[in-house]
């Protein structure tokens, strides 16, 4: 089984305007897609609130969710995503993938 990568375009909600272009690593099992530190900063992302997650380490972290405009493949989505902080890398979780109808069964994305 290979690692996929997806091209998406990342935009603050608030102001639209401004975007972030990346490669995401798609994770099926990771349930919120996260975006990088540097896209939080340079969109200025807002949390709503703060959430815990278990890693597969069995570490458990606190992480801020918000909400971001995802473009993937010319459709856009307001979607929750996790505010990633230093060291975090950019994910593309299964909320994210089903919103854009891109289920287990359909994980066709070239």
């Amino acid at each position: 089984m290979g690692v996929t990568t997806v091209k998406v375009i990342v935009k603050n909600p608030l102001t639209p305007s401004n975007s972030s272009e990346g490669e995401f690593l798609v994770d099926s099992g990771a349930h919120y897609t996260v975006l990088p530190d540097t896209v939080v900063k340079k969109l200025k992302l807002k949390p709503s609130y703060t959430q815990e997650f278990s890693l597969a380490d069995g570490r458990i972290i606190k992480r801020k969710l918000g909400s971001a405009l995802i473009n993937f493949k010319g459709r856009e989505l307001a979607v929750p995503v996790v505010l990633g902080e230093k060291g975090d890398s950019a994910l593309l979780g299964v909320t994210t993938l089903e919103s854009f109808g891109v289920g287990h069964s359909k994980l066709i994305l070239a």
